[in-house]
């Protein structure tokens, strides 16, 4: 009996881990070029972040982060590279809560070094300077957005 109480127990304990670390999907444009290296580089950078989660089979989900980066220089567009990171990533052991903010939050860290990589060698590929996006704090975002849908459930009219 003691034998069933450890299984138990090992079904029960949260496992978590990296399958696949993959690039889904990469664009780069510089509409403005040439143009745009006639001008002097000071450029106004525009970062939007997404992330998306699918499961795809029992504990087995895919999360996708998408980062788009603009850069304007002197209003003209130098450029836009869009990336879309994905992992495949086995998770199991946690509760719903736990469960949201390692797919909302943790999964995005982890996604986030490759995807920056990736815009990094585009826009260096496009014969513009390094552009290192600065980290991003995804507990930070995934607590705000989550105290966010919170404020929005407090102030829907209710019936």
């Amino acid at each position: 009996m003691a034998e069933n109480d450890n299984n138990t127990q090992e079904q029960q304990a949260p496992q978590f881990a990296i399958q696949r670390v993959y690039l889904k999907d990469a664009s780069f444009e510089a509409p403005n070029s040439p143009k745009v290296f006639t001008k002097q580089w000071q450029p106004e950078i525009n970062l939007d972040m997404n992330t998306a989660t699918t499961t795809l089979d029992n504990g087995v989900f895919e999360v996708v982060l998408t980062l788009t980066v603009t850069a304007k220089n002197d209003s003209d567009t130098a450029f836009l590279v869009e990336v879309q990171q994905a992992g495949i990533f086995t998770v199991t052991g946690l509760g719903e809560a736990e469960l949201h903010h390692t797919l909302g939050a943790f999964c995005p860290s982890i996604l986030f070094p490759y995807a920056r990589e990736a815009i990094d060698n585009m826009v260096n590929k496009g014969s513009f300077p390094a552009l290192m996006l600065s980290p991003v704090n995804f507990d930070a975002l995934y607590a705000q957005q989550m105290q966010q849908q919170a404020q929005a459930t407090e102030e829907a009219p209710q019936h």
